[in-house]
């Protein structure tokens, strides 16, 4: 009885994540501030896959591409981040969202103008506002950092596009 009784707790333990286990996508506009005040204004698209381990935490990988001519020279920034992403859900239609992310960069200038590549990471969140019962329009605003070997860029990300829950 008493082996019974573990088995059953046992599986109840793992029963019940998977019951909550789910996967977002999302794609948005992004409006990348890189640098500060001195900085340039690039426009892109940036998504992300987060897989969702249950109501309230999951893993999430977030891409994006940048692009901006400043004086008609072409400047791109590829952003690659991983990491953790809490989310409060609530019986409401509105899931607001935190997440910290490191990973990577790439920063490329013009035609045969050379690249680098930083260390990045990043602090922010969103909201995920319901609009079907699988589809929700997302907000999103982080603070993005870009360490190369040279310094220290300081950078901004606004977000807005559409999220699927799977």
């Amino acid at each position: 009885m008493k082996k019974l009784i573990l088995l059953f707790l046992a599986l109840s333990v793992f029963a019940i994540p998977s019951r909550a286990q789910s996967v977002d996508a999302s794609v948005s506009y992004s409006y990348f501030r890189l640098g500060g005040s001195g900085g340039i204004n690039q426009n892109g698209i940036s998504g992300s896959v987060a897989y969702n381990f249950n109501n309230w935490i999951g893993a999430v990988g977030d891409f994006g591409g940048y692009h901006a001519s400043p004086a008609g020279t072409s400047l791109n920034t590829y952003t690659y981040l991983f990491g953790p992403r809490l989310t409060l859900r609530n019986p409401t239609k509105v899931h607001p969202f935190v997440q910290a992310l490191l990973g990577g960069s790439r920063i490329t200038v013009g035609a045969g103008g050379g690249s680098s590549d930083q260390f990045a990471y990043s602090v922010g969140g969103g909201v995920d506002f319901g609009l079907l019962p699988h589809l929700a329009f997302r907000p999103q605003v982080d603070y993005v950092g870009l360490n190369t070997a040279g310094g220290h860029t300081n950078c901004t990300r606004i977000s807005a596009g559409f999220v699927v829950h799977f």
